[in-house]
């Protein structure tokens, strides 16, 4: 409707400047909406054309104009702009006489043999490609009425060819009915394909194009290659076949984008008039786009300038032909010497049902096999590309001299700095046999020299790599002689062999052992091996490692070229495997302390000294533990855990007290389940160490009692209290008079309560008692829960309190509890109180599960603080101590949903009630 008003307002628009003319009658835009409507191909648009011109021409909005041309132009203008269809023109042409050309199938055969020669051609060129060029569209009718000629004499000649080439850029005429004949030629007979559906407004009918079944002579099938040439000449039946071929993935598109023309247009007069109006009575739409080429025509696949279009054709031919084959001997190289062997099968046979219809380079096959293969399985070693003018960085490492004479030669570099710190600079690791040659050197002049220092710094910021052959013997000076320590597995899938690697018992020099510290400073410079050991020493946490990241240049792949293209595939054909099992795709080693390789040393050097607080902080970490935490088994198994992770080096990643924090607190919840044991750092000291309550003032009373609750009578006089935190009891105490009267005495007398403590992350636990007699009778008091102390071994029976200031709300109205995953601490005690004695209905979300009491102690004198559960909770129903996990809701909903899940069960309640059921 927006439309059709907008097309009549551009009438008035261009009207407007012109000259008006009673003799010509608002009568001729009625007639032109009325053909519009009749035959125009998308009616949908048109809804309320009709009465919109009826509206203007009543309001006078349609001026007359007095040039039959100007006016024929406007309604042009005016029709395209509002339905945005550039086919819908208006002439004025009084002297214009249709011409109807007769129908192909009716003319005498020997004229139609003649029209065929002149409108196809072909050739068979090199290579056993078929060249086949259609001018003209011919319909099915026509077809099979020239059918055995057109076998005989055409199709016949290039049906064997190994490729075609099917030339539609000089094709400007023909018949949408022959459109099947010819995909169905190009595609299999079984299954049959749905391939365009026309829709005629005229006649209001639907009509789907489909192949055929049966076709005299072969077909061409769907295997053999298929390039299809265009132009912006191409238009009409022809587009239709360029446009299904692409898009059934049958054909590359080559050349510029066709015409745009439309299946059926007519040009129609505007009643007794000399107007005409052309209007397309015919779209197509197809069923895999859900679009269509009219107007907008048919994208090539390859842009280019029509004239090159055969020489392109050719090549792309030539490109085509050789997928298969690099996609096969890209399987074979890979089913021969790729590393993971296991995931050997699912990349065949995910390459073998790969597409490739869409490919028309080498570079698109490279592109699209390294997509398909790190879609199975992500290895950014394994790599295919073109191998003209790339220098690859897959191929095995450059070989090391063999034979050096010093240790200058080979770059090893000591001195003993401040702090009785070793520091080794290593710039490329030398060959095994070139260490054993230096072997008295090294003894002399590195590993005795460093034997009696306190830590060492193995500095790799400039090694470039060297040979994977002298990490064994470079890692055994690592660890005591004594023990035999695996260090890394090594598969080899060219010799299909896996050999582990182990410590040498037999090194000629002292060892540095097992238990000092080895910081290893890496660069985005360190390569190859250098990234070797400092993966190596990080797996094993044997050191630390301090610097950038290196460069993930440590590929162990090979580059094999794939025959007869410029594609080659690096392929990994070692895998290096640490002591977890884990192999190293390659990628750059992350240092435990990212900082820039300037800074290396310095950096490594602060760390030292903080690494040598960590044993006391751990075993203090373990003692407060043993002392506060309320399972004192698992407090002694976790003790003995970080004593024990402590010894086996994996603290040495920790390199501040976040870090260390965080690992320690990952180590406790881990072997006790607890998540509440938690270690923090913090720099000014916690005010839970002295959590004493400060007594509000009678002013501060107020805006304690506004941060603290939010009252609201809801309709059916159901009281609603929203607290987000849980105040100390001395606190509430003092500020009890004003509490009550401005929050209890709104809320007491409601027929039931709604307690929101969605917000409410917890607080003190002391008021509970307090805030739970409210809601039960004076007499009995009510066992509520049992507080148990490990370190005091007693225990506390908590009670409701024998008197409150205020009216009680009682024990018979109902409760319910709004929670969230955020509720906590001393709300979650109080949710979990009122749920076990029956009190209330929890709605909501799961809460935290926290605590009902954790006391937080600093570890040693640093910053580190630890909180602990330092008391145990038990049910007064069960008996049994509560457990860690939240308190899981009688109703569960999403927490923005409780409030009205809680309105409706109320409403429900009062239904049910009033009815009498």
């Amino acid at each position: 409707m927006a439309g059709t008003v907008g097309l009549f307002a551009l009438f008035v628009v261009a009207c407007q400047v012109l000259l008006i003319d009673a003799s010509f009658q608002p009568a001729l835009v009625l007639d032109m909406a009325k053909i519009l409507l009749e035959n125009y191909c998308f009616p949908e648009n048109l809804v309320g054309m009709r009465e919109a011109i009826q509206q203007a021409i009543s309001s006078g909005e349609i001026l007359l104009i007095s040039d039959r041309k100007t006016l024929a132009a406007v309604l042009s203008a005016g029709v395209q702009g509002a339905l945005n269809d550039p086919r819908l023109t208006v002439s004025y042409e009084p002297n214009y006489t249709p011409i109807t050309p007769p129908a192909l199938q009716s003319l005498p055969t020997e004229q139609l043999i003649r029209l065929i020669r002149n409108t196809v051609k072909l050739e068979l060129m090199d290579n056993d490609v078929g060249y086949l060029r259609i001018d003209r569209i011919i319909g099915q009718e026509t077809a099979a009425k020239l059918g055995r000629l057109l076998h005989d004499n055409i199709w016949k000649k290039v049906a064997h060819t190994s490729a075609m080439i099917f030339d539609l850029r000089f094709s400007t005429a023909g018949e949408i009915s022959g459109v099947p004949y010819i995909i169905s030629y190009f595609s299999d007979s079984e299954p049959l394909l749905h391939i365009d559906t026309i829709y005629e407004r005229p006649t209001n009918t639907t009509k789907e194009l489909w192949t055929m079944p049966n076709l005299l002579g072969e077909r061409y099938g769907k295997l053999k290659e298929l390039i299809v040439l265009i132009s912006k000449r191409t238009t009409g039946a022809a587009e239709a076949v360029a446009y299904i071929l692409k898009h059934l993935k049958r054909a590359i598109i080559v050349g510029e984008r066709s015409a745009g023309g439309s299946v059926k247009v007519d040009k129609l007069r505007v009643g007794n008039s000399g107007f005409y109006i052309t209007v397309p009575v015919a779209k197509s739409v197809n069923p895999i786009t859900g679009q269509s080429w009219e107007v907008t025509g048919v994208s090539p696949s390859v842009n280019i300038n029509p004239k090159e279009g055969i020489s392109k054709a050719k090549s792309l031919i030539t490109i085509r032909k050789s997928i298969l084959k690099a996609v096969q001997r890209v399987s074979d190289i890979i089913q021969r010497f790729y590393a993971f062997k296991d995931k050997i099968p699912a990349l065949l046979n995910h390459l073998s049902k790969t597409d490739f219809s869409t490919v028309i380079s080498e570079e698109d096959l490279a592109s699209k096999l390294n997509y398909e293969l790190q879609s199975i399985f992500e290895d950014p070693r394994l790599n295919i590309k073109t191998l003209q003018g790339s220098s690859d960085k897959g191929q095995e490492p450059p070989t090391t001299p063999s034979s050096v004479g010093n240790l200058n030669d080979a770059s090893f570099k000591l001195e003993i700095i401040s702090g009785n710190i070793g520091y080794l600079r290593f710039d490329r690791f030398p060959t095994a046999t070139v260490l054993i040659e230096l072997e008295d050197q090294m003894k002399e002049k590195i590993w005795q020299p460093v034997r009696d220092t306190e830590n060492l710094i193995i500095d790799l910021r400039y090694n470039t790599g060297g040979s994977t052959e002298a990490l064994p013997i470079l890692l055994s000076y690592m660890f005591d002689v004594s023990s035999k320590t695996h260090l890394f597995s090594i598969y080899d899938s060219i010799q299909n062999v896996t050999v582990d690697f182990h410590t040498l018992r037999n090194i000629s020099g002292p060892s540095y052992g097992s238990r000092k510290g080895v910081y290893i400073l890496t660069s985005y410079n360190t390569a190859e091996a250098g990234e070797e050991f400092a993966y190596l020493m990080q797996s094993l946490h044997r050191g630390t490692v301090v610097g950038e990241i290196t460069s993930g240049m440590l590929l162990h792949s090979r580059t094999f070229p794939v025959e007869e293209t410029s594609l080659g595939i690096t392929v990994p054909v070692v895998n290096f495997i640490d002591i977890h099992g884990e192999c190293w795709l390659g990628g750059g080693v992350v240092p435990d302390a990212i900082v820039l390789a300037e800074d290396a040393v310095e950096r490594g050097q602060e760390i030292i000294a903080f690494h040598k607080d960590i044993p006391a902080l751990v075993r203090e970490a373990g003692e407060l533990l043993e002392k506060h935490y309320t399972g004192a088994e698992i407090a002694a198994k976790a003790s003995k855990l970080l004593q024990s992770k402590l010894t086996e080096g994996l603290y040495r990643s920790v390199v501040d007290y976040e870090s260390l924090a965080s690992q320690l607190t990952a180590d406790l919840q881990e072997i006790s389940g607890d998540h509440r044991l938690h270690i923090f750092n913090c720099e000014i000291e916690p005010e839970s160490l002295h959590s004493v309550p400060k007594i509000p003032s009678p002013e501060e009373a107020g805006f304690i009692i506004d941060a603290m609750f939010k009252v609201e009578v809801l309709p059916g006089n159901i009281g609603y209290l929203r607290s987000d935190m849980m105040e100390d009891i001395k606190v509430l105490r003092a500020i009890g008079p004003q509490l009550v009267r401005v929050v209890w005495n709104k809320l007491v007398n409601t027929e039931m309560l709604i307690i929101d403590l969605r917000y409410n992350t917890g607080g003190y636990s002391t008021a509970i008692p307090l805030l739970c007699t409210y809601f039960f009778d004076a007499q009995p008091l009510k066992h509520l829960y049992t507080i148990f102390d490990p370190p005091k071994r007693n225990a506390t029976k908590v009670m409701t309190l024998p008197e409150v200031l205020g009216q009680r709300y009682g024990s018979q109205k109902d409760i319910y509890i709004l929670t969230s995953h955020i509720t906590g601490s001393a709300a979650e005690a109080f949710t979990r109180t009122m749920k076990d004695l029956k009190r209330a209905t929890v709605i909501g979300e799961p809460t935290v599960g926290g605590a009902l009491s954790s006391g937080t102690y600093q570890i040693g004198n640093s910053i580190l603080y630890v909180s602990i559960p330092n008391q145990a909770v038990l049910s007064a129903v069960t008996g049994k101590a509560w457990s860690v996990s939240g308190v899981e809701p009688h109703i569960a909903a999403q927490s923005s949903e409780a409030l009205s899940v809680a309105q409706k069960i109320i409403s429900a309640k009062d239904q049910k009630k009033k009815s009498g059921k």
